[in-house]
């Protein structure tokens, strides 16, 4: 005879089971997608407390500079030893705050970004020390990665703005006087190269203020330029 009682029974017992491994794979699902955002959101940096202590994640005994943005961190290791006169226009123009709130002004996704001179309405910040000896002699190469000075056409004229490397840009390595001397490399990214690659996707416009090309059109902003000895 047919037990209505014992097929209900059963019925509901499959139906708990079968919402219990439901839950558990959505449980599962929701950890990894967590899991997976919190990497992608890592910063570059270790801990507040690693870069109070001084860490260093070179291993040449150089200074670095830990480039914080609403994008990401970047952390680029200095050459001093080849490039001591822009290191330490960087690092001057670093410690004085002069970066804070500044932006990554102008973005070419195949070639660099730069930044360093400009607010986000537009407003040019006059560098506060004279400009520097150009260091494009030192025979480092603007490969991918590496930061230089930038400059205007006149060779010695690199103050606070620099550009970070999206590709190999042998063009810019020095080949002689005038024209060919060339722009000058004094560090490398060595962690974050990621947020860079992401910044170098923001789309661009002109800049309304100055009629600058290349402008991005959400704001890249440099939080602050930290250096750790």
């Amino acid at each position: 005879m047919f037990n209505f009682k014992s097929n209900s029974l059963f019925s509901g017992l499959r139906t708990l089971f079968l919402i219990t491994v439901l839950s558990l794979v959505i449980t599962s699902i929701v950890i990894a997608q967590q899991a997976k955002t919190e990497k992608s959101h890592k910063p570059a940096v270790k801990s507040e407390k690693a870069i109070k202590q001084g860490e260093k994640l070179n291993k040449n005994n150089n200074p670095e500079a830990l480039i914080q943005t609403n994008f990401g961190d970047i952390r680029v290791e200095l050459f001093k030893e080849k490039a001591p006169i822009s290191v330490k226009n960087f690092m001057k123009y670093a410690n004085e705050s002069f970066y804070d709130s500044l932006v990554f002004h102008r973005i070419i996704p195949n070639f660099m970004i730069q930044g360093g001179g400009f607010d986000v309405e537009g407003n040019r910040k006059n560098p506060t020390h004279d400009p520097i000896k150009n260091e494009a002699k030192n025979g480092l190469s603007n490969v991918k990665g590496t930061i230089a000075m930038a400059r205007t056409n006149q060779i010695n004229s690199a103050t606070s703005q620099f550009f970070i490397n999206v590709k190999n840009n042998f063009f810019l390595d020095h080949k002689g006087e005038g024209r060919k001397y060339g722009y000058a490399v004094f560090g490398k990214v060595i962690d974050g190269m990621d947020v860079v690659d992401e910044i170098k996707q923001v789309p661009t416009d002109v800049n309304a203020k100055y009629g600058m090309k290349d402008w991005p059109q959400d704001d890249v902003i440099i939080e602050s330029i930290e250096i750790i000895n």
